[in-house]
């Protein structure tokens, strides 16, 4: 059994995470901690689940039944990265300024950094993809 299938995922997680500390680096300073968390660029979420689809099919079969499954997870997470989840965010973001009408000194409760822009789920693809191509070359 090769040890890449359960490894890349991880690999994928680190070096979005990474990347993505890094543009908050340059865009907030200091305060790069701050905005990490569920929305950003690039998605977390869409580069640890498309490395694994993308690595199935170079390895597999773009025609196989596994690959077809992994396809379809990858699109549900895509979908409610840049949907569902960013609904959230805008919600967040009412309700913050809700609570704020009453109570002035009252934080933000709410995150409202949440989902993804298309551009994001994007660039978390791309890193899942060439990820799991390196990985096939190397494999």
């Amino acid at each position: 059994m090769s040890f890449i299938y359960p490894a890349i995922p991880f690999i994928a997680w680190l070096c979005s995470g990474t990347l993505k500390y890094a543009i908050n680096r340059v865009r907030f300073g200091e305060q790069a901690r701050q905005h990490i968390g569920n929305g950003g660029f690039p998605s977390t979420h869409t580069s640890v689940i498309s490395s694994i689809t993308m690595l199935i099919g170079f390895e597999h079969g773009w025609g196989t039944p596994l690959f077809g499954l992994a396809a379809a997870m990858t699109y549900i997470v895509m979908i409610d990265a840049v949907g569902i989840r960013r609904a959230v965010g805008e919600n967040a973001k009412w309700i913050n300024s809700l609570a704020r009408e009453y109570d002035e000194a009252r934080k933000p409760a709410l995150r409202e950094k949440q989902g993804h822009t298309r551009f994001e789920v994007l660039g978390g693809f791309a890193v899942g993809t060439l990820l799991a191509w390196a990985a096939s070359l190397l494999n």
